[in-house]
């Protein structure tokens, strides 16, 4: 399997499990929203990051198995992590997090 195609059954998962989420707990526009900045945030951070690193040759990725599309030095699939992460984990923890309790006020 290419890292491309582990990269997009992983962010499938991660898309069917955040949607999921919305439909269960109806976190409101708010919470995509902020998933969303949360996304791109973490994107950039990865091309930098990996970017340096890539040039510092702490690590390499085998050729034959990149689409060959980079950013800056970061190839795109490594990308598919960043917003995996993005994804999940607001998911997983609005789904594990039991519901707040209703406060009647007088």
């Amino acid at each position: 399997m290419t890292y491309a195609g582990l990269g997009v059954a992983v962010v499938a998962a991660s898309v069917l499990l955040a949607v999921v989420a919305a439909v269960v707990r109806r976190p409101g526009g708010r919470w995509w929203a902020t998933t969303a900045v949360t996304a791109l945030v973490l994107v950039v951070l990865t091309v930098v990051f990996d970017s340096l690193m890539i040039a510092a040759d702490l690590f390499r990725y085998d050729d034959a198995e990149l689409l060959g599309v980079h950013l800056w030095l970061t190839p795109v699939e490594d990308l598919a992590w960043s917003v995996v992460a993005a994804l999940a984990l607001p998911a997983l923890w609005l789904l594990l997090t039991p519901p707040a309790a209703t406060v009647e006020t007088a």
